[in-house]
């Protein structure tokens, strides 16, 4: 390049650096609608039951007994949970007095090096549910050490149990809300339905990343 070319080129970009900035216009705020109890409730099934996600609706006190349907009718064997957990405790609890035939309860206690042999062959896993979003239809999902991400990844059949006063209207509200900046993990996870993938010939597949199936409880006071 020769100097003369050189000397015009930057002489150009001199030019633009001292322009005035150009005006741009703010967008205006989003709305964000928001929905009764209710509302929430019916939004997120019907939008998680569209991605073939089974959603069951039931009362604070008696879910334990649609947890047992759900394994009976699928004939389950063994469940992967989390003994530290509320969830875990009140399992245990419900096994100790039960008198019908009910699946294995596998702790996820011990080091998964221990444990890898047993996770990668359980039936299914439960989990707790940090809350979730009504106009996506989406769950969230807070691993912890009590509650690790390969509860709900590595099991074909996940069960989560969700409060349906942890619904949020929308991702920017639960943000808020629960004020994530400042406690946000290294993993928090958005589930929207089962594991799917589909192929370059748009073929869609189940459970190739993931649960095969993913069944929702949602617990009503």
């Amino acid at each position: 390049m020769s100097e003369g070319s050189r000397h015009r080129i930057f002489s150009r970009l001199h030019a633009a650096a001292r322009q005035s900035p150009v005006p741009v216009s703010q967008p205006p705020a989003m709305t964000i609608k928001t929905y009764s109890p209710k509302e929430k409730v019916e939004k997120l099934k019907t939008l998680m039951e569209a991605m073939r996600t089974e959603v069951y609706i039931t009362g604070a006190n008696n879910w334990i007994d649609k947890v047992k349907d759900v394994l009976k009718n699928r004939e389950i064997k063994s469940l992967l949970y989390a003994p530290r957990t509320d969830i875990g405790k009140a399992l245990e609890h419900q096994w100790e007095i039960a008198a019908d035939d009910l699946p294995q309860l596998i702790s996820y206690e011990k080091d998964i090096e221990q444990l890898k042999e047993m996770v990668f062959n359980v039936d299914a896993g439960i989990t707790a549910v940090a809350g979730a979003i009504a106009d996506t239809g989406a769950l969230i999902l807070w691993p912890s050490e009590k509650e690790p991400r390969l509860m709900s990844i590595v099991p074909p059949i996940h069960i989560a149990v969700l409060k349906a006063d942890s619904i949020h209207n929308s991702l920017s509200e639960v943000m808020q809300k629960e004020n994530w900046p400042t406690k946000m993990p290294s993993n928090v996870v958005l589930v929207s339905g089962p594991s799917k993938t589909a192929d370059i010939e748009m073929t869609l597949a189940f459970g190739v990343h993931g649960p095969k199936e993913l069944i929702v409880l949602i617990l009503e006071d």
